[in-house]
């Protein structure tokens, strides 16, 4: 049985503009391993703890698709841009069996 994993973003964005071509840049890379965006940083609601602004969740449909997207050549060749637009904290989760 195949288990998913998630891309667990938050994000503080100092360049809209900046972030918006990464964005842009990086669909590709993410579709192309497998991603699906469940989350792009809409309104949210911090109950406990404190976090940044905008969370992004990506489900791809195994670990090692998640881990091969992100270190992919791909996926790499964008995080220049994210890292000049935006400060993140951004992990690989493993979710649950479907």
């Amino acid at each position: 049985m195949t288990v998913p994993a998630y891309w667990v973003a938050h994000v503080s964005v100092s360049d809209p503009e900046g972030y918006a071509a990464y964005r842009a840049a990086a669909a590709g890379p993410i579709a192309a391993g497998g991603g699906r965006i469940l989350a792009l940083g809409g309104a949210q609601e911090v109950v406990a703890g404190a976090i940044r602004p905008h969370t992004v969740i990506v489900a791809f449909p195994s670990l090692a698709a998640a881990h091969a997207c992100y270190f992919g050549e791909g996926y790499q060749a964008t995080l220049a841009r994210r890292d000049a637009a935006a400060q993140v904290d951004l992990a690989i989760v493993t979710g649950l069996p479907g």
